[in-house]
């Protein structure tokens, strides 16, 4: 999405830390994600290195400490979403590209509802699309404010499974209630927020390096 992870952390830099409806599948389901856990970190060091940043400079760029960006480099701790926007901001790219260079990508991926797929666990943000595809989907939960302006490349559908979510684009303010979806076409500016507690968002875009030709 935009430019706008083993231990949890909070935005501040500091570490803190079913699917089947059958035991075997549980244990399936948990067996497989404990092996295609992305590791956010590795693409992180090589986009740093990849631009000839150091750790202090990045630090520079995002708020974030040095230690704090040595541990998710390292895999040692996993940011949250926001964390991840800031580092993301500070390489030049964006999260989701972070995310997808992660992992490698597969022709069939079972994402199970437990994964948190790379980010730190209980932020109220869960990738269902892992490795570098046409399209990345993520599913916000709770009382999420994105704080912040959006201007995508492609198009983007936003759905709301529960809860309720104003969306502002182009000079209005789109209320949207369980069941309700709104489409972004590519380059509309917009922001959104929750604006019920349990409210559940899944977010699915066209990727920024798919070519959209005119008919």
């Amino acid at each position: 999405m935009s430019k706008g992870a083993v231990v949890g952390s909070n935005d501040d830099g500091n570490a803190d830390g079913n699917a089947d409806g059958n035991a075997d599948g549980n244990a399936d389901g948990n067996a497989e994600n404990q092996e295609r856990t992305p590791r956010v970190g590795a693409a992180v060091r090589r986009r740093r290195r990849a631009l000839d940043l150091t750790l202090a400079a990045v630090t520079g760029r995002s708020g974030l400490s040095v230690p704090f960006l040595s541990q998710i480099e390292n895999d040692r701790a996993r940011p949250s979403m926001r964390s991840l926007q800031r580092i993301a901001d500070a390489l030049d790219t964006t999260a989701v590209q972070l995310l997808a260079a992660s992992d490698a990508t597969r022709t069939v991926d079972v994402v199970r509802a437990g994964d948190p797929g790379g980010l730190a666990s209980g932020t109220g943000v869960r990738p269902l699309t892992r490795g570098t595809h046409q399209v990345h989907a993520l599913e916000f939960t709770g009382e999420e404010n994105a704080g912040r302006e959006f201007r995508h490349r492609n198009d983007e559908l936003m759905y709301v499974a529960d809860g309720a979510v104003e969306v502002e684009a182009e000079g209005r303010v789109h209320r949207l209630g369980r069941g309700d979806s709104i489409l972004l076409s590519g380059g509309v500016r917009h922001r959104w927020h929750a604006v019920e507690p349990d409210s559940r968002v899944v977010v699915v875009a066209v990727a920024d390096h798919v070519e959209i030709l005119e008919p």
